[in-house]
């Protein structure tokens, strides 16, 4: 039986929502930057569908939300519930890692 997704809906670390998420998790962008952002973190390059359609999910669920501006691009940032999302979503990813990292050492394959 597989388990139940995370109510927050982020599941892998190359999620697009997961890594929206810890872009505005910095400040306030729009999706260019966002874009630019994840690349360079991550070495995730998100194409325009992925982008955006993520950034409609993740403003609809109201872990994001538009941000006031005179240019016409618009910037997006992280709400409290999705700081909240953000938060256990890492947690999740950190108990995996811990896991995973621990029994490679058991292993003898890690040093």
């Amino acid at each position: 039986m597989a388990a139940d997704p995370p109510p927050s809906g982020l599941r892998r670390a190359n999620d697009p929502p997961l890594l929206i998420l810890v872009s505005l998790a910095e400040g306030p962008k729009h999706g260019h930057a966002l874009a630019k952002d994840i690349e360079d973190f991550a070495k995730v390059k998100l194409g325009p569908g992925a982008l955006y359609g993520a950034i409609t999910r993740l403003e609809e669920r109201e872990l994001i939300e538009p941000v006031d501006s005179d240019d016409r691009r618009r910037p997006y940032r992280i709400t409290a519930a999705g700081s909240a999302a953000l938060t256990g979503a890492l947690a999740d990813l950190r108990r995996v890692t811990s896991t995973g990292l621990a029994r490679l050492r058991l292993q003898g394959d890690l040093t």
